[in-house]
């Protein structure tokens, strides 16, 4: 379980990710102007002063892997998007409540979606965050 300092973290990560809802999907773009699906999540915990890769390939190891049931808010949740290759090829910020946010391609722009109702396989989940 994370600690009373984390947990008022990942409710800043929340709160932090609510305020990015919207902005345009632009493919390698690493600003408000526009993100990608990693240049969202590396702008995101660069926020926190939280270095992470900036490709989602180099996600598969990095942080600390976490089982699906003990997800938690400001854990990187992996998927394979492309279908075939079985490797990461797509990265979000889980937000708890079933919910994650990252830069969708399909919908254009910075979106919240339920992870079981996304189209991307489930590859796993990262925690960064101490």
């Amino acid at each position: 379980p994370l600690s009373e300092e984390g947990k008022s973290l990942a409710q800043q990560i929340v709160d932090y990710a609510k305020t990015l809802q919207g902005v345009k999907y632009v493919y390698g773009g690493y600003s408000t102007k526009g993100f990608d699906c990693s240049g969202f999540t590396k702008y995101f915990f660069a926020h926190f002063g939280i270095t992470v890769p900036r490709s989602s390939s180099e996600y598969w190891n990095f942080g600390t892997k976490v089982s699906r049931s003990d997800i938690a808010a400001g854990d990187i949740v992996l998927f394979d998007t492309d279908g075939g290759r079985e490797d990461v090829s797509h990265v979000g910020i889980y937000i708890g409540g079933g919910n994650f946010i990252h830069a969708s391609s399909s919908k254009g722009k910075v979106v919240i979606m339920n992870l079981n109702s996304y189209r991307g396989k489930y590859m796993g989940a990262r925690r960064v965050i101490k």
